[in-house]
This record gives structure tokens, sequence and C-alpha cells, in this order.
């Protein structure tokens, strides 16, 4: 709908590109491309096997939302400082020993709050999501 200076009423939000890490496998990113998001995967513009802190700058100068399990980016000093000099918002699986499919069945079940987090946070921040539907940042990761 257009008013009559020829201006959008409505603003459709910027898309979200979630990128998938490679722990993941390409069954999470294409379970989420069917449920509507957009995705980019490993091994495009970020090579298979690189190091968190090569591949992290990446997402950060391209507004990615990064996708993965791998707990090391919250515990670990250099990966989150990686991350977060980055300016990167990660949304962190927090189930281990998940088939494939029960990865993809979280992510996809809980897109919704995952966009809705990532429009109202400003990045970079890092966030769980669990099994059971919990989608929330984590305490106290941006002030260690």
């Amino acid at each position: 709908m257009k008013k009559p200076g020829g201006t959008n009423l409505e603003q459709r939000p910027e898309p979200l590109v979630f990128y998938i890490d490679e722990c993941l496998g390409k069954g999470v990113g294409i379970a989420l491309q069917s449920a509507g998001a957009e995705v980019r995967f490993c091994g495009g513009d970020i090579a298979r096997g690189a190091l968190d802190p090569d591949w992290l700058p990446t997402l950060g100068e391209k507004g990615w939302i990064c996708l993965t399990k791998d707990k090391r980016i919250r515990l670990h000093a250099a990966e989150r400082s990686a991350l977060l000099k980055a300016g990167v918002k990660a949304f962190v699986l927090t189930s281990g020993n998940l088939t494939g499919v029960e990865m993809a069945d979280i992510f996809v079940k809980n897109l919704r709050r995952m966009e809705n987090m990532a429009r109202r946070i400003r990045r970079p921040f890092i966030a769980k999501v669990t099994r059971t539907g919990v989608v929330e940042e984590y305490d106290g990761v941006l002030g260690e």
C-alpha cells in the first residue's frame, strides 16, 4: 500500500540470512529453506574446515546469522572473542547426540523465535536453542 507521496506505508524488514555451520550438515539448512528461511552453507563463501577466527569475520561483514552446535563458541575465550569482535549473531543448539533430522526439526520449530530475536537484539549476541523450544540469550556472555 502506498501513500500519496509514493512511499510505502508498510516497510518490509530486511531479509535475514542464516549461515549453517559445517558441524550441522546440509540437512538443517535444507529444512530451514523449506520453511522459508534464506540460508547459506559452508563451502560457498566460507571454506570447509576453516577455523572460527577465520570465518566469523565474513559472517559479521555480511550480517549473516550463525547457526551452530559448537559450544566452544560460547565457552572458550578465543572463539567467543572472535564471534563478538566480528559482530555476529549466533544461535547455539544446546542438545547433544541428536540426529541431523532432530537438529533440523528443532531449528525449524524455533525459526520464528530466532528471527524475532535477531531483529530485536543488536549484534553481537550468542543465544541458545534448546530441544524444548527455549530460545534465549546467554546471560553474561558479552560481559565476560
